[in-house]
């Protein structure tokens, strides 16, 4: 299949969407991301025009007008079977009246809290498939805003990122300690973290600034850390602590119903974490008994404990981790979610994904042009029954300078577009 991937400007679920692309691509479908990214800097740069607040708003909104018609001329280019959009994508209503009409299935992956993040209410019924990270409650007040094809759909790692890493004795100092916190600072963490600083600790992540008793311990001066480091964080870290975040300082432990993409990807990477227990967990991984696939803590106040056992006790840590990693691995997978996701599509909407009927991109050519076809399919990593329409694509998203045969499968995909879908 097709799918078209629309990314957020920024924000959390901006690498998810990117691990569901890879993982699309994995399962074996034809996958192109809007990359909306590309558009933060100048949406962000009308802030310094200084104009009065519903100015602001008004020039913001036509912005994001403007990133939706681009991602419709996308839909268009593409023609894809399936639009998979992630939390906060630049999809407006109108944009997704317009894909309903011309009949293209859009998908929403809501991988936030619902109870912060409220725009779901607006948006959730223009999709034709909703996924969430909560159950419940969640699906409930979706059915009652008429949403009928809504799934739970909890979050995951994506190995080919999230995995055990051999670290240079340098990336062991920068990146290691005893215990490590990566992560936004939320008013839970700030007030939670002040009972960790008799330990080898750090901290990494944003929104750290103006507490005084952390600052020594915040790295990197509370810049955005690359999922990259990320990974090398996990692995040089012993003791890997993961608070779910609360805007409530005084509910430091809530026992919340969704659990983060940190608690999939430490594991992931085989490394050991202290988890904050949560509601669906135990659907998810083994929390208590000798074969516990996680660490898990009901409270701060047993924090400093577990923290100061599983230091002592380095090869229980080692057992748990291996445990918890296997979890992932076999279950837990970016490219298990998409599959659960478009088999749940199918199931819903009888004769999905449309065939499409398309000869071999070499057919009906003379023999020595087929034969040159044929080794850029080789080259593209294609079959050799791939359909024309599949192999402009790929040519497409090539980087660099095109070749002569390249060039040529373009200018015959205008000319087929201007004159025979024109008649």
């Amino acid at each position: 299949m097709r799918v078209l991937v629309v990314l957020p400007l920024y924000g959390g679920s901006l690498p998810v969407g990117r691990y569901c692309a890879g993982a699309l691509r994995e399962l074996g479908h034809q996958v192109e991301v809007f990359e909306a990214p590309d558009f933060y800097d100048s949406y962000r740069a009308l802030k310094s025009l200084k104009v009065t607040s519903d100015r602001l708003q008004y020039l913001e909104n036509s912005y994001l007008q403007v990133v939706g018609q681009a991602i419709l001329a996308k839909v268009e280019t593409f023609e894809p079977d399936l639009v998979l959009a992630m939390a906060q994508a630049p999809l407006s209503i109108q944009a997704l009246k317009r894909l309903k009409r011309d009949g293209v299935p859009t998908a929403m992956w809501f991988v936030e809290d619902y109870r912060l993040f409220t725009y779901w209410q607006a948006y959730a019924q223009h999709y034709d498939f909703f996924a969430v990270i909560q159950k419940d409650e969640f699906l409930a007040q979706l059915q009652q805003l008429g949403v009928e094809k809504s799934l739970y759909l909890p979050l995951a790692a994506h190995p080919e990122v999230h995995k055990r890493l051999e670290l240079l004795s340098a990336e062991r100092r920068k990146f290691g300690s005893d215990v490590s916190f990566m992560g936004a600072g939320y008013p839970n963490r700030r007030m939670a973290f002040r009972d960790l600083v008799r330990f080898d600790f750090k901290i990494w992540g944003t929104d750290w600034d103006g507490d005084a008793i952390l600052a020594p311990y915040v790295q990197m001066d509370g810049a955005r850390v690359s999922s990259e480091d990320c990974v090398r964080i996990f692995n040089a870290t012993k003791v890997n602590i993961n608070l779910h975040s609360s805007i409530q300082a005084r509910e430091l432990v809530t026992g919340g119903d969704f659990v983060n993409p940190r608690t999939f990807e430490v594991a992931a990477c085989g490394a050991f974490q202290l988890v904050d227990r949560r509601g669906l967990m135990a659907e998810l991984f083994v929390t208590d008994g000798p074969e516990a696939e996680l660490a898990v803590f009901d409270d701060m106040a047993e924090l400093p404990g577990r923290i100061e056992h599983f230091l002592a006790h380095p090869e229980e840590r080692v057992a748990m981790a291996k445990r918890g990693q296997a979890r992932v691995l076999a279950e837990h997978t970016y490219a298990a979610r998409m599959r659960t996701l478009l088999d749940f599509i199918a199931t819903r909407k009888p004769g999905w994904p449309k065939p499409r009927v398309s000869a071999a991109a070499s057919q009906g050519l003379p023999p020595e042009l087929a034969t040159e076809i044929d080794a850029l399919l080789e080259r593209l990593g294609l079959p050799a029954d791939t359909g024309f329409e599949d192999l402009v694509w790929a040519v497409r998203s090539q980087q660099g300078k095109l070749g002569g045969l390249d060039a040529a499968v373009l200018f015959l995909d205008e000319w087929r577009k201007l004159y025979v879908r024109k008649g």
